[in-house]
């Protein structure tokens, strides 16, 4: 067996992010080999992986990003089992690598991007192998990409929650845009305006307020016009440019966003949350 010395050991966990006594163990099977040692852990770490596939990774993070020239954002969800790992730097900083991997690469949905490669590895192999190294489940679950003039991202503190937003106008303060993705984190808007409501939850919305009028015993031709008075005060609270802004209650999204430029307008969102 060779004489593997603690300098060697070290040096192999810096390069794979394995723990020490795996480090050291891997090198003696290799006989110092560092390259061997590498794949031994590698190996073994994918097994340990595999065996946790049907474990519940529900902890994790939400990242989002833009590129350099802020005409495209995307949005990732990284999950793990625990708490514990999910504010491991080194977890965050595999996000943060997949998510660049993403923008540089333009990968158009999550198998896009499961399969996009990174130092050799696809995405999917790396999350996998980084998976066997910390003994928990990691699952790369949610993608989501914007492209606009203009689009701005947010991540809540915590990581557990990141919206992105698209805007027809570029070269603005940045903190107008910085305003609307903070609203939509906080507000949890189901669109941009009226017009974009899905037509089921229109219905739903609808339904319900034709049936609180009936219980509270109002006439059977009241019930149309009260529910589309219902309709308007979920339009106001509910669609993004409608709704009040968060930081003056005085003034809607659209007030805001025309007081800067009369022609600006968000033309989209993403919003995603992780366990909150």
């Amino acid at each position: 067996m060779s004489n593997i010395s603690a300098a060697d050991v070290a040096k192999l966990r810096r390069m794979t992010g394995a723990g020490m006594m795996d480090c050291k163990k891997a090198l003696e099977e290799a006989a110092g080999d560092f390259e061997k040692a590498q794949e031994l852990i590698r190996k073994r770490g994918q097994a340990i992986a595999n065996k946790r596939a049907d474990r519940e990774a529900t902890e994790g993070v939400v990242l989002a990003k833009t590129t350099a020239d802020a005409s495209k954002g995307m949005m990732i969800s990284l999950n793990c089992e625990t708490d514990f790992v999910a504010k491991n730097a080194d977890f965050i900083a595999l996000g943060n690598t997949i998510l660049d991997a993403a923008l540089e690469s333009g990968a158009a949905d999550l198998e896009a991007l499961k399969n996009v490669t990174v130092d050799g590895k696809t995405v999917a192999e790396l999350v996998l192998e980084k998976s066997g190294i910390t003994g928990e489940k990691f699952e790369l679950s949610y993608f989501g990409s914007i492209n606009a003039p203009a689009v701005q991202a947010y991540i809540h503190p915590g990581n557990k929650l990141a919206t992105l937003v698209g805007f027809n106008k570029s070269g603005l303060d940045i903190q107008i845009y910085k305003d609307v993705a903070m609203q939509v984190a906080a507000m949890n808007p189901v669109s941009v305006d009226k017009d974009d409501v899905p037509e089921k939850i229109l219905a739903q919305e609808l339904e319900i307020a034709r049936e609180q009028a009936r219980r509270e015993g109002k006439p059977e031709e009241m019930l149309e016009k009260i529910a589309q008075g219902k309709l308007n005060k979920f339009f106001k609270e509910s669609t993004l440019m409608n709704q009040e802004f968060i930081k003056d209650s005085k003034i809607s999204i659209r007030q805001y966003l025309e007081s800067k430029d009369k022609e600006l307008k968000a033309t989209g969102f993403i919003r995603y949350t992780l366990n909150i």
